[in-house]
């Protein structure tokens, strides 16, 4: 029997321009927990068994590819983070200035919307249908 190529899931890592923003943003305006700080280079925050590593300008692992694309934030990948009761968190959000990228959505499993971190990395928020 051979050892599995994955032995577990560590995280997402999202790429940032301001490690001491980013933390703010994802504690402060989403509720993660601190869990690690190393400024400007990067940070760990958390939440419910997630653990989002947000690597800066300089970080191990924000480092150009060796063909020379650079990494960089957004793109359309994203964390998903379950809320209850999505458009009253889409009001309170709206109120403190959050980018939105659509409107909420509805389908057969549930509700969801797309906002963006400060450096318009992707966030998708998530209420699942109640069967």
């Amino acid at each position: 029997m051979t050892q599995p190529l994955v032995v577990g899931f560590r995280g997402v890592r999202y790429q940032v321009t301001d490690v001491q923003g980013a933390i703010a943003f994802y504690t402060d305006t989403l509720g993660f927990k601190l869990d690690m700080q190393n400024p400007p280079a990067f940070g760990q925050v958390s939440v419910d068994g997630l653990k989002l590593i947000l690597s800066g300008p300089g970080a191990s692992g924000s480092r150009s590819m060796p063909d020379g694309r650079q990494q960089e934030p957004g793109g359309w990948n994203r964390v998903l983070l379950q809320v209850e009761d999505l458009p009253a968190v889409i009001a309170r959000l709206k109120e403190s200035g959050l980018r939105f990228r659509n409107e909420m959505e509805v389908g057969p499993g549930g509700k969801q919307i797309q906002i963006e971190d400060l450096d318009g990395n992707p966030i998708e928020l998530f209420e699942p249908a109640r069967h």
